[in-house]
C-alpha cells in the first residue's frame, strides 16, 4: 500500500536551512544524546555484529555526527509537523490502527523539547552513517549468488570498552516480535520507520531527510516502513534503550590467551629488533636476501660463510664416493666473505627481486646446515657461487655491475654417480655455455651430434671450468645441429648436453638392462656386434661410433626434454625394417629420459627412413616401464606412405617378439617382430605382440 502525500516536497540539499555552528551542534548533541543513540541503534540491522556491538555503533555514530565547521542545517524541522489527527489517518491508510497511531503521536515529555536547527542537523548526520552501516541488499544479494557469506560490520574505533560486554536489557514478547519485524526491514525502510515514530517527522520530512541522508529509493522506504505496526509505545521500553545497559565479562578463558600470545608476539618484536640494530661489523648487509623471519644456531650455522664445507683437492682420489661430496672449493672469489654471506642469506630468504628456478621435484627451501662450497668466482658478467647440500645444487649469480636483482637456480642431485656428477653450468651468456668440470675430468671438447663423423673441437680448462661452448638451441623449423660436451676421464669418454637446467644430461646408447648382464644395457665400453632381429649394438656408450650414429638423426628429439628434471637420455635401437616398393629400410629408435625425481620419465619411439634428415617421433608415453631396465622391450608403429603414393602400416617389436597383430582400422598378422600391411591415409590401429615366452606387449602410445 502507498503512503498518499498532500504535496511534494522537492529533494533540497541542506544548504536551504540556517547555519549551524560547532557549539550550537555540540549543545543539541550533548542535550538530545540518548534520543539520538536511540535513533541509531534502532536503524542499525539487528541481525548482524551482536547487541553488544550495535550499542558500541551506534554511540560511535552519534559522537562522530559533529560538523567541522559552520554547516547549513536541512530545511527540515525538529519538531514534528503532523498533528496526531494527521497521524491517526495515515495509520488507517497504512491499514494500522488508529488508536495506536495516535497514542504513538502523543509525545513523551523527554522528547517533547525542541532541539531546534542544531538537533535536525546532527540528526541528519546520524542518519546518514546509520545508512552507510547497513549493508546493501543488492549487494548482499550478489554476494550470495557467488556464494559467499555477508560481511559483518567493522567494530568502532570509538568508544571501545575492554573486558566488558555491554547490551540493552532484555524486554519481553511484544519486543521481541517489534525487533524481529524491524530486522526484516531494509535500511532506509528502519530509518523511515523510525523517523515517524520517536521523531514524529511527517512523510514529506522523512523522504526529505532519507534523500539528503543519500538513500536511493526514499518512496520506496516509505511503502517498505508501512509493513510493521507502529508500535511506538513499546520503544519505551529497556530492551531499545542504549543509554540503559547492562554490563557482563567476555569470554575470560579467550583472553587470557590472546594476553599470552600478545605478550609472546611482543617478545619476538623485540628481539628482531634488537637483530636489526646489529651494527655494520657484524653479520654485515645481505644484499638480495628478505629480512630474517627465523633465527636458532642451526639456521645462524647455515648462514654464516665461515662454517663452510670445503673438500681438499686430493679427497677424491682416495674416497669411495664419486659425486659432488668430493669435489673441492674452486674459483677466484671462494675467499670472499661477503660474497658467500650474501649467497646464503639469499638461499635462505630469497627477496622480492630475486629469480628463482628449480627442476621438477627439488625444494626451493634454505639449508638445514652449513652446505658444501663448490665454486665462488667470475664467470662472464656476474659473480657466480655454486653449493651443494647433499641433496640439491645451488647456483647464486650476481651482477657485476652491482645492479639490482639476483639469480638463484635449483638442481635436485640425490643419488649421482660419477657420470651424473661430472659437470655443472657455471652460467649462460649470449648463446653461450660454461661448464664447472669434476676434478677427475681430464680433458673437454664440444661435438655437434648431429655430425658423427666430424671431429671433437678441444675447450681449454682453467681450475675445472670450460671455455664457452654454442649452447644446443637449434632454430625454430630446423635443426642442423646440436652441440653437446665431451668429457673425459680415467675410465672413458662421455657425453652430456645442456637441456637447460644446473646439471647436464648423460646421454647413452644401447639396449636398457641390468648392469652386469650380458647384452644388457651399460655406460661405458664400445659398441658390440649387431644384435638380433635388426637391434644395433649391444650396450654402447654414447661417444662411441655407433652409438653417435645412433643418435644423429634424433639428436633434436633432446629438445623435447627441457626443464624436465632430467637426469640421463638413453637411445636404443631395437630395430630395422625393411621399407615396401624397395624403398631402403628405416631404423626404429627408442629414446627414454629418466630424471631426478625418479617420476616423469619420458619415452619415444623414433622412425627413420633413408634420406630423411631427421627421425619422426611414431609413440611417446610418460611413466611407463618401456624402454627401460625394468622393461627392455617396446613395441611402436606408424603410417608410412611410399615413392609410389601406397599407404602403409609399419610395425616393430624388440628382439624377443615372436608376432605382431595389427586391429581396428587396419588387421592383420605377422611372425617375427616386424609388420608391415597396407593401409588407407589416415588409419588407425590398436598393436599388439607376443614374447618368447608368451606374454603380450602392446604398442607404446
Amino acid at each position: 500500500m502507498q503512503s498518499q502525500h498532500a504535496a511534494k516536497r522537492p529533494a533540497s540539499p541542506s544548504s536551504d536551512g540556517p547555519l549551524v555552528d560547532v557549539g550550537q551542534a555540540e549543545a543539541a548533541l550533548v542535550e538530545h544524546y540518548p534520543r539520538l543513540v536511540r535513533l541509531a541503534y534502532l536503524m542499525l540491522p539487528p541481525e548482524q555484529g551482536g547487541r553488544s556491538r550495535r550499542v558500541l555503533t551506534a554511540h560511535a555514530l552519534v559522537q562522530r555526527a559533529l560538523p567541522r565547521g559552520r554547516t547549513a542545517a536541512p530545511a527540515i524541522p525538529a519538531q514534528p509537523r503532523q498533528s496526531a489527527d494527521g497521524r491517526a489517518a495515515h495509520a488507517a491508510r497504512s491499514g494500522r490502527r488508529p488508536d495506536r497511531a495516535a497514542q504513538a503521536a502523543r509525545p513523551t515529555r523527554a522528547d517533547d523539547e525542541d532541539g531546534g536547527p542544531g538537533y535536525a542537523l546532527v540528526r541528519l548526520q546520524v542518519v546518514r552513517t546509520a545508512l552507510r552501516a547497513c549493508p546493501s541488499r543488492r549487494r548482499g544479494a550478489r554476494r550470495r549468488r557467488a556464494g559467499l557469506s555477508a560481511l559483518p560490520p567493522l567494530p568502532p574505533l570509538l568508544p571501545q570498552v575492554w573486558g566488558l560486554r555491554l547490551f540493552p536489557r532484555s524486554g519481553g514478547a511484544e519486543e521481541l516480535a517489534l525487533e524481529q519485524r524491524l530486522s526484516a526491514l531494509s535500511g532506509p525502510a528502519r530509518a523511515a520507520w523510525v523517523l515517524r515514530g520517536p521523531e514524529r517527522l511527517s512523510d514529506d520530512d522523512v523522504r526529505a531527510v532519507l534523500t539528503d541522508a543519500g538513500a536511493a529509493d526514499a518512496a520506496g522506504a516509505l511503502r517498505e516502513a508501512d509493513r510493521v505496526p507502529a508500535e511506538y509505545r513499546l520503544l519505551g521500553s529497556p530492551a531499545f534503550d542504549p543509554c540503559s545497559l547492562q554490563a557482563r565479562p567476555t569470554d575470560l578463558v579467550r583472553r587470557r590467551r590472546r594476553l599470552k600470545a600478545a605478550l609472546a608476539a611482543g617478545a619476538a618484536l623485540v628481539v628482531c629488533g634488537a637483530l636489526f640494530g646489529l651494527p655494520d661489523d657484524g653479520w654485515g648487509p645481505d644484499g638480495a636476501a628478505a629480512p630474517p623471519y627465523a633465527l636458532n644456531r642451526a639456521a645462524q650455522a647455515a648462514l654464516d660463510p665461515g662454517k663452510l664445507t670445503r673438500v681438499s683437492p686430493a679427497v677424491w682420489k682416495s674416497s669411495a664416493r664419486t659425486d659432488f661430496s668430493v669435489w673441492p672449493a674452486r674459483g677466484d672469489l671462494a675467499g670472499d666473505t661477503g660474497l658467500l654471506r650474501r649467497a646464503l642469506a639469499v638461499w635462505a630468504r630469497p627477496g622480492e627481486r630475486v629469480r628463482v628456478s628449480a627442476t621438477p621435484g627439488t625444494p626451493s627451501g634454505g639449508p638445514a646446515g652449513p652446505p658444501q662450497l663448490l665454486y665462488a668466482g667470475t664467470v662472464d658478467n656476474a659473480r657466480v657461487v655454486i653449493l651443494h647440500d647433499g641433496l640439491r645444487i645451488t647456483r647464486y649469480a650476481e651482477p657485476l655491475d652491482g645492479a639490482e636483482g639476483a639469480a638463484l637456480d635449483f638442481a635436485r642431485v640425490d643419488g649421482a654417480d660419477r657420470a651424473g656428477a661430472s659437470a655443472l653450468v657455471l652460467g649462460r651468456s649470449d648463446g653461450n655455455v660454461r661448464y664447472l668440470t669434476a676434478p677427475w675430468v681430464r680433458s673437454a671438447g664440444a661435438r655437434d651430434l648431429r655430425e658423427p663423423g666430424a671431429d671433437t673441437a678441444d675447450l681449454s680448462l682453467a681450475d675445472g671450468v670450460t671455455s664457452p661452448l654454442a649452447g644446443p638451441v637449434p632454430k625454430p623449423g630446423s635443426c642442423t645441429s646440436w652441440n653437446v660436451l665431451e668429457l673425459t676421464d680415467d675410465t672413458g669418454t662421455r657425453l652430456v648436453t645442456d637441456l637447460g637446467e644446473l646439471v647436464p644430461a648423460v646421454l647413452t646408447s644401447g639396449r636398457p638392462g641390468a648392469a652386469g648382464k650380458a647384452g644388457e644395457a651399460g655406460e661405458a665400453g664400445e659398441a658390440g656386434e649387431a644384435g638380433e632381429a635388426g637391434e644395433a649394438g649391444e650396450a654402447g656408450e654414447a661417444a662411441g661410433a655407433e652409438a653417435l650414429r645412433t643418435w644423429s638423426p634424433f639428436a633434436c628429439s633432446l629438445a623435447s626434454m627441457r626443464s624436465a628434471g632430467v637426469r640421463s637420455v638413453n637411445a636404443w635401437a631395437f630395430a630395422e625394417q625393411p621399407l615396401p616398393d624397395a624403398s631402403g629400410s628405416a631404423a626404429w629408435v627408442c629414446t627414454r629420459a629418466e630424471t631426478w625425481q625418479g617420476g616423469g620419465t619420458r619415452v619415444l619411439a623414433q622412425f627413420h627412413t633413408p634420406g630423411a634428415p631427421v627421425g619422426a617421433v611414431a609413440a611417446q608415453a610418460e611413466d611407463v616401464p618401456q624402454c627401460g631396465e625394468r622393461e627392455p622391450r617396446v613395441l611402436a608403429g606408424v603410417l608410412w606412405k611410399s615413392g609410389a603414393g601406397t599407404w602403409y602400416l609399419l610395425a616393430a617389436g624388440s628382439r624377443g617378439t615372436t608376432s605382431v597383430t595389427a586391429t581396428g582400422g587396419v588387421e592383420g598378422t605377422a611372425q617375427g617382430n616386424l609388420l608391415t600391411l597396407e593401409a588407407g591415409q589416415g588409419a588407425q590401429a590398436d598393436l599388439e605382440g607376443t614374447l618368447e615366452n608368451g606374454d603380450p606387449v602392446t604398442g607404446l602410445r
